[in-house]
């Protein structure tokens, strides 16, 4: 019964842990939206608007990475931890 329920903890962690993969796109579509307005209305400030924008992707992609990491260490380092000390 404790195997079980270390497993189904560890899928659900897992699952809810994948699910901050969701954030960083919706973040970085809604700023590479507003850099192309702010480069077609001053066309001049191209180079910093997408160095800028490019920087603050990179950043916000961290999230999705390590919520992606998170949930790898749980599927698969998880249970034979856990289990190793409980058996």
């Amino acid at each position: 019964m404790e195997q079980a329920i270390v497993l189904a903890g560890c899928a659900i962690g897992a699952g809810l842990a994948l699910i901050a993969g969701i954030g960083p796109g919706i973040g970085e579509g809604y700023a590479v939206g507003k850099a192309c307005e702010a480069i077609g209305r001053q066309p001049e400030c191209r180079k910093d608007v997408t160095r800028t924008m490019l920087l603050g992707c990179a950043i916000a992609e961290t999230t999705g990475i390590y919520g992606f990491v998170t949930g790898l260490l749980l599927i698969f380092v998880g249970p034979i931890y856990l289990l190793g000390f409980l058996g």
